[in-house]
């Protein structure tokens, strides 16, 4: 078997902000403090770093401020979705411009292509832009649905690597392993379902709890990597309220507010999200007590 590209736990990071802007001091803390607690790669303006309502030239700022901070210690993947595929290309491309190891291309949304222009989609950028490309399957949030067939036609291109599944499906995780072939990055984007995952073959998770406990999300993903399965039960223990918690109410309000309750950054968040409810917060507290975070 050879080494997945890129493999372990990788923050989909929050984008802090102040006063209506972007706070970099705040995003360059958080970045130390991820690589500090050992992860192994970095996801910076995905759904969980609110994309949808940076402008372009925010969206860019992150990214560079991430490869700049990251300064190859662990790799990056940058966001770079968007339901046109022009407007993916575009961002694609920046990616590579500054130096981001891959970038992370979500199935275009609200549009509902069919199999065949999803694969269309992806070939264009994959034929536009010589980067590797982690396809982001979140049908709970796009409405569609890569299937496996439809991936295992993009694995046989060179620069579509791997996939961010977020379907919750871990049947599909098996039959994917076989069809796209043994350098096919498997990466979960369900921190609950995680375990069972990588125990179907993944290679990873792109996770949101990482942002608030980066030290026992690493030390989880490591136990799983080398097949120590009662240490990494015993991780999962210890992080599944948590995991239940930060989506309690619309994300990333319940992680912003739990890494706001840590000193890191301003809980506050872009319309339409709002900070999250009295409920969520009370539930954050108390999984966080109950991981040892406070």
């Amino acid at each position: 078997m050879t080494e997945p590209l890129f493999r372990g736990v990788l923050p989909a990071l929050v984008t802090p902000f102040r006063d209506g802007e972007v706070d970099e001091d705040a995003f360059v803390r958080l970045v130390e403090r991820q690589i500090a607690g050992g992860v192994h790669g970095l996801v910076p303006v995905g759904t969980t770093g609110e994309t949808a309502t940076l402008s372009h030239d925010e969206h860019r700022a992150v990214v560079e401020l991430c490869v700049k901070t990251a300064a190859g210690r662990v790799p990056v993947i940058a966001g770079a979705g968007s339901n046109a595929t022009d407007e993916a290309i575009e961002l694609v491309r920046h990616a590579k411009t500054v130096g981001a190891d891959a970038a992370l291309v979500v199935t275009p949304y609200y549009n509902r292509p069919s199999q065949e222009g999803l694969y269309a989609h992806y070939r264009a950028i994959n034929d536009a832009v010589q980067l590797p490309v982690i396809i982001y399957n979140v049908p709970g949030r796009t409405s569609v649905d890569i299937s496996n067939d439809t991936l295992a036609r993009l694995a046989k291109l060179p620069n579509m690597v791997g996939v961010k599944d977020a379907t919750g499906d871990l049947a599909r995780a098996s039959f994917q392993r076989l069809m796209c072939g043994e350098d096919w990055v498997m990466l979960s984007g369900d921190d609950p379902s995680a375990l069972g995952y990588m125990a179907h073959g993944g290679h990873g998770c792109i996770s949101v709890t990482a942002n608030v406990a980066p030290e026992l999300c690493a030390a989880f993903y490591n136990d799983a990597l080398a097949g120590q399965w009662q240490g990494a039960l015993y991780g999962q223990d210890r992080l599944i309220r948590l995991h239940r918690a930060l989506f309690t109410d619309a994300s990333p309000s319940p992680t912003k507010f739990a890494l706001a309750h840590l000193g890191l950054c301003a809980e506050d968040a872009r319309l339409p999200i709002v900070a999250c409810s009295e409920a969520a917060r009370a539930e954050v507290l108390a999984a966080m007590r109950d991981a040892g975070l406070i």
